[in-house]
């Protein structure tokens, strides 16, 4: 343990001397008020020290404790519907103590000590055991069964274990280890936030996380281990598009980070994530959630620290072999606390004053999604998914941070200014968002939903550009310069989009579409463009095939329950059929 002196204050950045003992990312306490801080730089016996509360009033000579120990999290029983602070500090407890404001210096626990947890062991004495197995269980909440594994590192024979009450400080079992030492296993182990935990192997993202997302699922899928970027404006739907993720995406766990937000935009979700109903479980969404709320008006330095304590507690999930979606909203007030320090600092400034290192702390970030098989002698598949907001200063993504996350995330949902005052939710830009993950997921679709999957998503694209096209040529020389096959095509475009990529996030039926009803959408979409196209060579008018009646009822498809939507299919094609004829044999007569 190394005891030292305030130097120099700066905002969080704190100077100590006669730290020579301490270590890069110590953990210390600094002054008599025993502020959390870690070290970010060494010189000699100085010690730069970011600092994790306020520093007002801190002057030089104050005392500084090095623990000795790295930046950690708890992970145990106790973190699924928790809101912690970016330090993992829970804050209805830290309520408790200190009102609604947030005090200096408060120390409480990160999970709760005195709550008993009844654990079932999964294996019985005389049992070999390696870091990763599974030592037993606790039923965490109704939905996620929380599996106590062997720390990583330890080997050994199961020497004792029982079933019982046990709080996360008591021993539920003791490994035998092969140099004679007996390791105690309590239900928490602790792990450093900026160390990656250790898997077997990564898997290749040819599985995608389904969202009922229609314009993701359909045009920019994400793989399942998969990094995507959702950069917009404000108020183009970033929150709605995030929530409808966390309550949709195909993932057993949520850890959705607040980082650096506005307040009331974290009450928000505070307030709707306990009232939201998990629809694969009829439970609240919380008992499969953990928030991490640190916003704007919060410490700056606790900021840079969110971000690593929600992926660390992801990958925990993820090696318990559960699928886990991560929200990182958003990822540029991260970056915003990273300029602020690296400034403290006197570094030399990168582009726009961020740090030289954005993107290389961005990638570490990003670097620890995936598809993994875990450690331990039974191989279990977990992934980690990564999505995150980016807040580009007025909706510019030719900043920094934007630029930096798109050279790194294989995702890019572009929401658009435009769509959003149009009332076109959600709002992502079909023409400059892209996924690469496609290639590889194409086997995927082909297989389990149709062989046919990938061609319909191919004309639907090659349609909405054409429509970019020809929008161009309406604005210079107006709609009656369009030949009647490029009305048609303008046409079954503004279907598409009014009709497919539109979707309405509070509706009962339409806010998650399966992939079936997907693929039947856009099967009626080419249906509707391919036989219209048929009529108008036979000398049907543009105008008759676009007043047809059954229209209306392509439209509201997307609202049919899905059981009745191959019915529903089969009839609205039918109709469509008997319309067309009737409008050719008109114009033929």
């Amino acid at each position: 343990m190394s005891i030292g002196t305030i130097k120099k204050v700066a905002g969080p950045l704190v100077i100590a001397q006669g730290m020579r003992d301490a270590n890069m990312f110590d953990v210390v306490r600094v002054s008599d008020q025993r502020l959390i801080g870690e070290i970010i730089e060494m010189h000699g016996d100085q010690a730069s020290i970011q600092v994790y509360e306020e520093t007002s009033g801190l002057g030089p000579g104050a005392p500084v404790e090095s623990t000795g120990e790295p930046m950690s999290v708890e992970l145990g029983p106790g973190l699924i519907g928790s809101i912690f602070d970016g330090i993992q500090r829970p804050l209805d407890d830290i309520m408790r103590i200190s009102g609604n404001s947030l005090q200096r210096g408060v120390e409480v626990p990160s999970l709760k000590r005195k709550t008993k947890w009844h654990f079932m062991p999964a294996v019985q004495v005389g049992d070999s055991v390696t870091g990763g197995d599974v030592l037993g269980t606790v039923q965490e909440t109704e939905i996620v069964l929380h599996k106590i594994m062997v720390p990583n590192g330890v080997v050994g024979k199961v020497s004792s274990i029982q079933e019982g009450d046990f709080t996360i400080e008591e021993t539920v079992a003791a490994i035998d280890t092969p140099n004679g030492v007996q390791r105690e296993v309590t239900l928490v182990q602790k792990w450093p936030v900026r160390v990656g935990r250790p898997y077997r192997r990564k898997l290749s993202p040819d599985m995608p996380l389904v969202t009922g997302q229609r314009v993701i699922d359909t045009l920019f899928p994400i793989a399942k281990g998969g990094v995507a970027a959702v950069p917009g404006p404000f108020g183009s739907g970033k929150t709605v598009v995030q929530h409808q993720l966390a309550k949709w995406a195909d993932a057993d766990i949520v850890v959705y980070i607040g980082c650096g937000e506005r307040g009331n935009e974290m009450t928000d979700v505070l307030n709707e994530f306990p009232e939201l109903v998990d629809p694969k479980t009829g439970y609240s969404l919380m008992k499969r959630t953990v928030l991490i709320a640190n916003t704007s008006d919060m410490p700056v330095a606790a900021r840079e620290a969110s971000i690593y304590t929600g992926i660390t507690i992801a990958e925990y999930f993820r090696d318990m072999g559960y699928s886990v979606a991560l929200m990182a909203d958003s990822t540029s007030r991260w970056a915003e606390a990273l300029r602020e320090m690296s400034g403290r600092l006197e570094e030399m400034p990168g582009e726009e004053g961020y740090p030289a290192y954005l993107g290389s702390r961005l990638a570490q970030f990003y670097e620890r999604a995936g598809r993994v098989v875990t450690l331990g002698s039974e191989e279990r598949e977990g992934a980690l998914s990564v999505i995150g907001a980016v807040s580009p200063p007025g909706g510019d993504i030719s900043e920094p941070v934007s630029q930096a996350t798109l050279r790194i995330v294989k995702v890019f949902w572009s929401l658009d200014s435009s769509l959003a005052y149009k009332r076109h939710f959600p709002a992502v830009n079909w023409l400059t968002s892209y996924s690469l993950y496609l290639d590889s997921l194409s086997n995927w679709f082909n297989k389990q939903v149709g062989n046919d999957w990938m061609q319909l998503r191919g004309k639907l694209m090659r349609l909405l550009q054409d429509e970019a096209e020809l929008e161009e040529v309406v604005q210079l020389v107006g709609m009656d310069s369009l030949s009647a096959p490029d009305r048609l095509k303008l046409e079954a475009a503004r279907s598409i989009r009014e009709d497919f990529l539109h979707q309405d996030a509070f509706h009962e039926v339409d806010t998650y579409t399966s992939l079936e009803k997907q693929r039947l959408m856009m099967t009626l979409m080419m249906d509707f463009y391919r036989l219209s196209t048929g009529a108008l060579q036979k000398g049907a008018s543009v105008d008759a095939i676009v007043n047809l009646d059954v229209r209306e009822r392509i439209g509201r498809f997307k609202y049919t329950p899905d059981d009745g939507i191959h019915a529903e299919y089969d009839a609205i094609l039918e109709q469509l059929t008997a319309q067309l004829n009737a409008v050719t044999e008109r114009e033929d007569f």
